[in-house]
């Protein structure tokens, strides 16, 4: 889908008045993948809070291993530098969920660990990898959303899970708009999380698709059944197993199968 000249991603437009997240912004008509520029940048300590955006990925990855597919201008595709954080990985991934959720708008929901959805469809995904280096870790929060594909764009076995924000509003989103609120948001969540994570959990809760739901998860290998019953910002999901007993899962090593 082409878009208008308005459209098309422009660091100028992007660039919010943020305190850290999006100070400076990189963008390119086409990358193999956002995380592995900005892991590059990450060898810098003064990059901390660098954003580089991207119209096309073309070797573009998800979580274990999945492919992010991505047509030129459809999306919004982009990964934020971090190296001077004082979260570790799971925080760090509720609150860019967080984040994204309320940049993308009212009726997203979080699916745990790194989905975000509309009107039960993914429409966004967050890759979070980390990278130690002389004993300091610096992380790659990597952010896809999708912004104009039609139900078409999308591989016939994704169709009835995958959506965009323009399906879902019936409208045509404006992709700097976006970007710019995405950068607002995140710096807006990785400050409150950094001071008082509880708020980040708090409202993890309220966007929820999975709280007090019966959920099935693979965990290192293993299937487990149960209600989910919360979050713990440290140790991943918490759920009431059917099996007896209460269990916590991190995301590292778990895998939502069904819900």
């Amino acid at each position: 889908m082409a878009w208008a000249k308005s459209d098309k991603l422009d660091g100028d437009k992007i660039k919010p008045n943020t305190k850290r997240i999006g100070g400076k912004i990189l963008v390119y008509n086409s990358t193999s993948s956002t995380n592995d520029i900005a892991a590059e940048y990450a060898r810098a300590k003064a990059n901390d809070g660098l954003a580089i955006f991207t119209e096309q990925q073309t070797k573009g990855r998800g979580r274990a291993g999945n492919k992010w597919l991505s047509t030129p201008g459809d999306s919004i595709l982009c990964s934020i530098v971090l190296t001077d954080s004082k979260l570790n990985s799971e925080p760090l991934s509720l609150t860019c969920a967080v984040a994204a959720a309320e940049a993308i708008g009212n009726h997203a929901k979080i699916k745990w660990p790194n989905d975000i959805t509309l009107n039960g469809k993914k429409t966004a995904g967050i890759l979070l990898e980390s990278k130690k280096d002389n004993g300091n870790i610096t992380y790659i929060i990597g952010i896809g959303i999708n912004c104009h594909q039609t139900k078409d764009s999308f591989p016939a076995e994704l169709q009835s899970t995958a959506t965009s924000i323009d399906i879902e509003g019936r409208t045509i989103c404006d992709r700097n708009l976006l970007a710019k609120r995405l950068l607002a948001s995140l710096d807006h969540w990785l400050e409150i999380a950094e001071s008082n994570s509880k708020k980040v959990t708090e409202q993890w809760r309220n966007l929820s698709s999975l709280l007090n739901q019966r959920i099935t998860l693979i965990f290192n290998g293993t299937e487990f059944t149960g209600n989910c019953i919360g979050i713990d910002p440290e140790k991943g999901l918490i759920i009431q197993l059917d099996s007896g007993g209460v269990r916590m899962f991190d995301a590292a090593h778990t895998t939502i199968t069904k819900q």
